[in-house]
Parts: C-alpha cells; structure tokens; sequence
C-alpha cells in the first residue's frame, strides 16, 4: 500500500474539510503534521505544512473531486455568484491572507523583528486574473 501526497494546507480546519469528503466519497486518507503545525504556526515553514495522504490507487479518483470543488462558483448569502469588481472574472482565491496597507505593513514589520506569526491581516479575496483585492460587501 503505497501513500502519496495530495495535498499541503497551512490550516488544519481546510485540510480537514477536504479529508471528511474525501472520506464520504470512500477515499481513505490522514493528515500529516497537522499536531505541529496547530502547536506553533510557525513550524509550517519548517515541516512542509499539514499533507493530506492518501493511497496511490485513489489518486485519480481524490483529483477528480478536487477538480469538482475548485470548479464549484464561490456565492454570497444572497446566491449570487461573487466576481472580481475590477475585471469581472470569477477565478478568484478566497479566505486570502492580506497585509496591505499601513496597519498590515506595521504588523509585518513587528512580526519580523519579534519573530512571531503576523499579528494582524485582514481574509479578502483575490482575483487570479488582476490580483485585486476585495471583500464582498452584504448590506
């Protein structure tokens, strides 16, 4: 039985969703220093992240459902589909970690020289054509 790498997360809560699907499809598979990197963010560096493995005979069958939820449109609490506001595309990274502007430069910088994890960012989504960086606003 031989194991490869699917995956590699920086959290454990998105590696976790995609092991419970991929679970409920029948494709067994664990997590890989998942306990490291939820003691100390900044281990991920050094361990490679948390790896989702899995047996190299479901590998298809795992990028296949991958595929199927990179493909799904990413919708708002209205179910409109969301899409970039600058160039209207929908091929958009969502939950991305930013450090624009000037809080987020002065968190960067005390995060560097006190060498913890960055103590501010903001979630946005980014679009993957353009590179804006939004928020959806739901009033």
């Amino acid at each position: 039985m031989e194991m490869v790498t699917l995956k590699v997360f920086d959290n454990a809560m998105e590696a976790h969703l995609l092991r419970t699907k991929l679970e409920s499809e029948g494709i067994h598979s664990f997590l890989q220093d998942e306990n490291i990197v939820s003691l100390n963010p900044l281990y991920n560096y050094a361990v490679g992240g948390i790896k989702l493995n899995i047996q190299l005979a479901d590998a298809e069958r795992a990028k296949q459902i991958i595929q199927e939820i990179e493909n799904t449109p990413i919708l708002d609490d209205y179910d409109q589909q969301i899409s970039c506001p600058q160039c209207g595309s929908t091929d958009l990274y969502t939950n991305f970690k930013s450090m624009k502007g000037t809080k987020g430069m002065f968190s960067a910088v005390i995060s560097f020289l006190m060498g913890v994890f960055p103590i501010y960012y903001k979630n946005v989504y980014k679009c993957k054509n353009c590179e804006k960086e939004f928020k959806v606003d739901l009033t």
